[in-house]
């Protein structure tokens, strides 16, 4: 994704990134969109904040079967520190095929371990 020239198209693609994850709130809050504007303003690129936002899942999701539960994400600030990260340290632009992947395979991991524990 390319940096949107337009605040209102990077907000909502922010917003529709971090609501599409699992495990964080299916409402945006006034302190996420007032951060999703922070990052504009500081003119964090959308590529940065995706690859954040995907990194923290993908962490979350593929932990030690014996690691102790997280709660869920409650905010957008959540993955602050990840995209300080991204920013010192950048990723490459193939690093976010690959995140996406992970992301969708943890996703349907973490699902199908659901439905055995109902079963």
């Amino acid at each position: 994704m390319n940096l949107p020239e337009q605040p209102t198209s990077y907000l909502a693609a922010v917003m529709t990134l971090y609501v599409q994850l699992p495990e964080t709130p299916m409402r945006i809050s006034l302190a996420d969109q007032a951060m999703a504007r922070r990052l504009f303003k500081d003119g964090v690129p959308l590529e940065t904040v995706e690859a954040a936002l995907l990194l923290g899942s993908v962490r979350r999701l593929i932990r030690p079967k014996d690691a102790p539960t997280l709660s869920p994400i409650r905010s957008l600030a959540y993955f602050q520190p990840i995209i300080e990260e991204l920013i010192e340290h950048p990723a490459p632009k193939s690093y976010l095929d690959c995140l996406r992947l992970k992301l969708q395979q943890a996703a349907k991991a973490v699902s199908a371990n659901v439905q055995k524990i109902r079963s």
